[in-house]
């Protein structure tokens, strides 16, 4: 069965979704980025998580046409932008995302990166969101540990229920200090990039991960995936433009590595053994 993860409020969702960042850019690809969708929710992979900022809204609406009827099957996920994180800016970009999404509420909404606004008066614009029923939770992204803590000590930031980030094998840094942060606090981190976009190679390529595809008779990025969900505290959400690789990444949810072959990779892939500054894409 899809390894399952909790979020704060008891809510659980499973380990593996679906993301949309460069989807609804191409014309020549929306009907299979709209089927590779739905695939995803028949497969179970019903988190999908987008952003007003990808293809400035193309993307939620790509998104809108995919769960059309299929609403409430679906754990909608959008980010709203540094620059739109002004308290009344926030509720406008809300409701342009909700619009373009066709629905009236997201599940999650998350500050897409840090900017020149104080956490505390998006915080606020989050939480009105959460009481007019326009959201039912909300987190950050590109957070790394201080700004974690930062947010902790802000009025209502313990109520952040997720931190997306970069995370893969050639992107292990937050193993060091924001995961620990996060496994104590309770708040799942969610995986952007879990197959290392342009640096996928060089996993897709590794002699050690192609031995071990062939040992669990599995594609080599599905062990890539599997590998960023083993601890049951990660939420992956790889981008997939076609239904078949859908089906893969859906059957990665339920593969699980041996301690001996965890310990492979991490002979390939070192975790790190000091501070590292939070990577971006």
């Amino acid at each position: 069965m899809m390894k399952m993860i909790k979020l704060p409020d008891g809510t659980e969702i499973p380990a593996i979704g679906q993301g949309t960042w460069n989807m609804g850019d191409d014309e020549s690809r929306r009907h299979d980025e709209i089927q590779a969708l739905r695939t995803g929710i028949d497969q179970g992979l019903f988190v999908i998580d987008t952003a007003e900022m990808y293809g400035k809204g193309r993307s939620e609406c790509l998104v809108r046409e995919a769960i059309i009827n299929r609403r409430d099957e679906v754990f909608l996920v959008s980010k709203v932008l540094p620059s739109n994180a002004a308290y009344e800016d926030v509720l406008e970009a809300c409701n342009r995302s909700l619009e373009r999404l066709g629905t009236d509420y997201l599940d999650m909404y998350l500050l897409h990166w840090r900017g020149a606004v104080p956490l505390a008066e998006t915080v606020a614009a989050f939480e009105q969101l959460k009481e007019v029923g326009k959201i039912k939770r909300w987190g950050v992204s590109n957070f790394d540990t201080d700004d974690m803590e930062e947010l902790w000590n802000v009025e209502n930031g313990k109520n952040c229920a997720t931190n997306q980030v970069l995370y893969n094998l050639t992107a292990r840094g937050i193993e060091y200090d924001l995961i620990p942060w996060h496994q104590e606090k309770r708040v799942p981190i969610m995986a952007y990039c879990p197959l290392a976009q342009g640096d996928r190679q060089e996993i897709l390529q590794n002699g050690a991960v192609r031995d071990l595809a062939k040992k669990y008779e599995v594609s080599v990025s599905q062990i890539a995936l599997a590998w960023t969900v083993q601890t049951g505290q990660v939420l992956s959400i790889p981008k997939a433009g076609q239904a078949a690789h859908v089906i893969e990444n859906a059957e990665a949810g339920n593969l699980i590595l041996s301690k001996e072959d965890l310990a492979k990779l991490n002979k390939e892939f070192p975790p790190p053994t000091s501070k590292v500054p939070l990577e971006v894409v």
